[in-house]
This record gives C-alpha cells, structure tokens and sequence, in this order.
C-alpha cells in the first residue's frame, strides 16, 4: 500500500473541507473548496495518485460521490449515526472532521453504508417527489372540507374530488360568502393538478425498462400494489446485499431498538434508524394487504391471539411482507400463493 493516498471530505451545502494522508498517517494536504463542481474539478487535478476517498452521507452526497467516483481508486460513503461514535471527540470542527474521516478510511473503520447506482437514486427521487404531490393533494381535500364546515355546508367527504359533484355542490352554496367559494375553487383545481402530476409520474416509473419487469414480479404477491413494489424497488436498490430477512426488517425499521447490558435485556419502541419511506409504505400495505391474502391474514390472526395488540399485529404482517418481497426480489421468480402456510 505504499504511495497510497487517503483523502477525507466533509461536506457541507457551500464548501467542503478536504485532508489527505498517506498510509502512516501523515497530513500531505488540507484545505477547504467551495462545493460546486469548479472547486472539486481544481482539487481532483492537484491530488496525488492513486488516491482513496471517505465523505459522511449527507443531502448533498450524491452528486459529488458521482462527481468524484472516476477520479477515485475506491470512494465509500460513511454512514452518518455510526460516524457519531468515530467523530466525536472535544474539538470539533471541519478540519478536524476531515482528518478523521481520513483516518477512519485509512484504518479501516469507517462504518460504510449502501450507495445506490445514479439511476436508481434518480428514479427514486422522481418517486419520492410523487410522495410529496400525494400529501400536498391530501392536505388540500382537508382544506377543502374545513372550508365547507366552517361555511356550514352539508357535504360528502368521498365525492369531493369529483368535477361534477363538486360544482353541483357549490352552486347550491347560496349563503357561502363569494371569497370562501374562490377559496374552494383554488382549492380543488390544486387537487386535480397533483393528483395529475403524481399519476404522470407513477406512469413513467411504472413503465420504465430498468424497473417493469421487476414491479410484475413484485405486485405477483397478493396485497402488494404498484406503489408498494415501486417504493421496494426503489429503496432497496440490491435486495442481494441482505443475507437474511432480519436485516431487512431492520432496516425497514420494522423492529425495536435493543439495549443490553449487565445480562439485562430491554426492548424500546420502533428504531429510528430505518427507511422511512419503507416503513410508511409497509405498514399501509400490512394493513389492506390482509383483505387480500389469506397468509397475511392468518399471521394478523395468530399476532392476536397471542395478545398482541392491532398494532403489534400489523407490524407481524408488514415483517412477513417483508419476507415475501425480498424472497421474490432474490429469486426472481413470481410468487405463488400457498394455501397450507401461513
């Protein structure tokens, strides 16, 4: 490894403080860029061959990890929590972050975590910008109603976002002052542009080469929707990278944190270090996914009847549904529905 070069990044939204070492530890260079392209562009230039790079996962993590991956012998992203026990120490600063991020690279320490293809990453945020139309949609129906109750309209909640209805509606709002009645106009033109929006979306993703084939497999199992594959494909990336479902559970946050220490054991509520989008997308699944699938259904009943709660039990269907989703993602095979198992 001699003439190995280790380079420690820590990005920030406007700069990026840099410390590059050689494998006995000694600092060859360190210095802050501004974070743009110039300023990586300026630094890939000047730094010595071959050289190995460490950067902490962060928003803006991934323009520069593909900025940088063809100059690099090897990068790896750091995960972020677990950096925490690395980093902390009584002197912080960007300097000094750098410099430990080089050395956790150069010792092997560095807690590395999963960085997804660019395409994927790109896809995936396409679904997640779905996400946010889809809540923006929600939270203007409830505006809408809110507006009908504080005008004293009798309305029905499940055929507001249908034209007809509602223009009926509003035209036999006769005592509704003309302003609330713009307000609901603006109000459910917004719902039909997001919901056009996210199905455009959702139409592209579905369609896509690198993902049709997959989703089809995916939505074999019964309970699971176009959505629910989607949001696995997408925030998986490489099912292969899990060895067992357990971590796939964990990492779907879909089990508690443990605390042991002394022989004593102590389970506490749902991890916070999870996918969030998984987990959202999961538990909704878990729950509708029971009025389609008798094995789902049975391991709602069995959760039940061994006195766990709806909740707990919900979250024994969403582990189960795990286990089907990363079966059928690995094997590449479509699922079939086995009557005699639960």
């Amino acid at each position: 490894m001699k003439g190995y070069h280790y380079v420690g990044f820590d990005v920030h939204k406007k700069t990026i403080a840099y410390c590059v070492k050689t494998v006995e530890g000694k600092i060859l260079d360190e210095g802050v860029i501004p974070a743009n392209r110039r300023g990586l562009s300026s630094l890939t230039q000047r730094l010595p061959r071959p050289w190995s790079g460490a950067m902490e996962a962060t928003l803006f993590t991934g323009w520069i990890y593909d900025f940088l991956l063809p100059h690099a012998q090897e990068l790896k992203v750091g995960h972020s929590y677990q950096l925490r026990a690395i980093c902390a120490s009584k002197k912080k600063n960007d300097r000094v972050d750098a410099r430990k991020l080089s050395d956790a690279l150069r010792c092997d320490l560095l807690p590395e975590c999963y960085m997804a293809p660019a395409k994927v990453r790109e896809l995936r945020q396409v679904l997640r910008y779905r996400n946010l139309l889809v809540r923006e949609s929600v939270r203007f129906q409830n505006k809408t109603a809110g507006l009908l109750m504080e005008a004293g309209a009798e309305y029905n909640k499940g055929r507001l976002t249908g034209d007809r209805y509602f223009h009926e509606l509003l035209a036999g709002l006769a005592e509704v002052p003309v302003s609330v009645k713009d307000l609901l106009g603006m109000a459910h033109e917004s719902v039909k542009w997001f919901n056009s929006l996210q199905r455009r979306l959702v139409a592209g993703l579905r369609e896509h080469p690198l993902l049709q084939d997959r989703v089809e497999r995916l939505m074999s199992i019964p309970g699971v929707g176009e959505i629910t594959a989607l949001t696995w494909a997408l925030e998986i990336g490489e099912p292969h990278r899990f060895g067992a479902v357990k971590r796939a559970v964990s990492y779907c946050g879909l089990c508690s944190g443990q605390n042991e220490s002394a022989g004593k054991s102590r389970r506490g509520p749902l991890s916070k270090q999870r996918n969030k989008h998984l987990q959202t997308i999961l538990v909704e699944a878990a729950k509708v996914g029971v009025r389609w699938n008798p094995q789902l259904a049975a391991v709602y009943e069995q959760a039940r009847f061994r006195g766990s709660n709806r909740n707990e039990a919900t979250l024994a269907v969403a582990r189960k549904l795990v286990a089907y989703l990363l079966y059928v993602d690995k094997s590449g095979k479509l699922f079939v529905l086995n009557s005699d198992r639960a």
